[in-house]
């Protein structure tokens, strides 16, 4: 759990370095939870769902690989609700995946 946190604070950190608002963190429903939401106001507004994983090694296979088709499904459940009860928050839907291997990041711009 506390890698998680660490790894999830990493990159919420990079967004914001980036120039993103960080507008939720951790937001939970029946359908699932989002790891982060960000907001890039320029050019045009984009919400950014991001989902860490986070691996101390690759033994387990990369942390890409872990967000199968049945998780991708409860993001996108997950944003629908997180949209509808915070309806001042417009824009275009992006997901990415951030990998913290070790302590390297990578991030999937538009993973799915």
């Amino acid at each position: 759990m506390a890698r998680a946190r660490w790894a999830e604070n990493l990159v919420a950190n990079l967004y914001a370095r980036e120039g993103h608002e960080i507008v939720a963190r951790n937001w939970h429903c029946r359908d699932g939870e989002l790891d982060i939401v960000a907001v890039m106001r320029r050019p045009q507004p984009i919400i950014v769902v991001v989902e860490v994983r986070a691996r101390a090694s690759s033994n387990f296979g990369a942390p890409f690989e872990s967000v199968t088709r049945s998780k991708q499904t409860k993001l996108r459940l997950a944003i629908r609700k997180f949209l509808q009860t915070h309806p001042e928050i417009q824009g275009v839907v992006r997901f990415d995946v951030a990998s913290v291997l070790g302590v390297k990041i990578e991030v999937l711009h538009g993973a799915f």
